[in-house]
């Protein structure tokens, strides 16, 4: 088996990608909490972050920042937890139960994002691989409220499928249109994409599971802990 094969077979042994933090990231959280982003200027919607789980309890989560399978290996949140703007939450509604006509739902890995958290995540990657986080100084997708990182899980066995990368890898097998992996993990990298460009998400260049929604300008750039976000029933 050669190399290349050797840190495949590691990777998926594994079930998420770990880099080396530039910095260590509680010396990073520490700093991150006393900064805010640049103010914004302009016609913006108000923000209505609404719970992903609380709209449908169908979709899943597996938010990986809220616990050591990440790319920096420790948490950043202090909560599981998962909202969207409400049009874009509505609209990941709508693709899941898509999804459902196939045997397939969503499991989403992350969604809003306190900008903060994509200041720690800047600062903690190596320049090489900034492509794979976005730049602080402009704030994220995530940071709106209009970014979802997802997957597909299977109904029947309740098992997240597998795709040509992991989640967070920062490699060219995690992008949209990779021709790699087997024919099985593109079919279902395809139909996930499919469902969500039918209600308004676009694909990320870089990572298959990075989706924005259509309206992400209209929002700015929010920095609300999840602890600060009242409870949502159904």
């Amino acid at each position: 088996m050669n190399s290349v094969l050797i840190w495949v077979a590691l990777l998926q042994a594994a079930a998420f990608f770990r880099i080396e933090p530039v910095r260590p990231v509680a010396e990073l959280r520490e700093q991150a909490l006393r900064l805010q982003p640049r103010a914004e200027t302009g016609d913006f919607l108000e923000t209505d972050l609404a719970e992903l789980t609380a709209l449908d309890p169908g979709i899943r989560l597996d938010i990986r920042y809220a616990g050591t399978r990440n790319f920096l290996g420790t948490p950043v949140y202090t909560q599981a937890r998962a909202f969207l703007q409400r049009p874009a939450a509505e609209a990941l509604v709508r693709a899941h139960r898509r999804l459902n006509q196939a045997g397939y739902g969503i499991l989403v890995h992350d969604g809003y994002r306190p900008w903060w958290v994509t200041w720690v995540f800047w600062e903690a990657t190596p320049p090489a691989q900034h492509d794979f986080v976005a730049d602080p100084a402009k704030g994220s997708r995530h940071n709106r409220g209009c970014a979802a990182d997802i997957t597909l899980y299977d109904l029947k066995s309740g098992a997240a499928v597998e795709m040509p990368s992991l989640y967070d890898e920062m490699s060219e097998r995690a992008y949209p249109d990779y021709p790699g992996g087997t024919a099985e993990q593109r079919k279902l990298r395809g139909l996930l994409r499919d469902a969500m460009e039918k209600e308004g998400f676009q694909v990320y260049e870089y990572e298959w599971w990075h989706f924005d929604y259509k309206d992400w300008r209209r929002y700015r750039v929010a920095n609300v802990n999840f602890e600060a976000i009242p409870r949502q029933g159904r």
